[in-house]
């Protein structure tokens, strides 16, 4: 079998290859950016016709699986390439899958606009393209999905847990992490979830992601 992954880690492509890391599984990363038009020549829109990163290639002996869309990229990398067993960080029973599934998807629906455009008119935007009620509106709607996540975490942590599906990582906390951490400029939200902002260290602390991160400084 061989995997591919194709993205680049400033990206949703960090999605998938932060859960090939934390799995160990040996894979061929193919830096694409989402800019120049890397993602519209032929030969990539036959993997991707809309044109986006990430896209993962799975050659499994029944035959060629690709998976776009970053959340169905790294849940696919967990259910198909993780033991299962509580050792890594895919799901080992159906309550951690519900957890990774709903979460994930939560992620997406409720977090990830506004968390981009906090990342965006914080620090990715030249200072004279920041827009400042822009960037007010989208953390006052923030607070919402941010105090559900915070009220989780902080139930979580009363019955000795660390992460969202329980005592261990898992490919639910991957998955908001990495879009959660776009929200992470604001000073002023990461004091008021403190829950959110120290679950969001532990989990950017892990050396799988430090290693991706290393890697994609040496890229330039």
């Amino acid at each position: 079998m061989a995997l591919t992954i194709y993205g680049i880690f400033a990206s949703r492509a960090v999605r998938p290859l932060w859960t090939a890391e934390e799995l160990g599984v040996p894979y061929t990363h193919v830096p694409t950016p989402y800019q120049g038009g890397a993602t519209r020549t032929p030969e990539f829109l036959a993997l991707n016709p809309n044109g986006h990163i990430p896209v993962l290639v799975d050659e499994r002996p029944e035959g060629r699986v690709v998976v776009w869309e970053s959340m169905a990229c790294a849940l696919y990398l967990a259910r198909h390439h993780g033991n299962g067993d509580g050792s890594d960080i895919a799901p080992a029973t159906a309550a951690e899958d519900a957890e990774a599934l709903r979460w994930a998807l939560w992620a997406v629906t409720e977090l990830e606009a506004d968390a981009l455009c906090v990342l965006m008119h914080r620090l990715g935007l030249p200072p004279e393209r920041r827009d400042a009620d822009k960037l007010a509106a989208a953390e006052k709607r923030l607070r919402v999905p941010l105090r559900v996540l915070d009220d989780h975490l902080a139930a979580a942590a009363a019955r000795g847990h660390d992460y969202l599906a329980g005592a261990r990582f898992t490919v639910a906390d991957l998955c908001v992490a990495c879009v959660a951490n776009w929200a992470r400029p604001s000073q002023e939200l990461m004091h008021s979830f403190e829950h959110v902002h120290a679950w969001l260290q532990r989990c950017h602390a892990r050396p799988a992601y430090q290693r991706l991160k290393a890697a994609a400084k040496t890229q330039g």
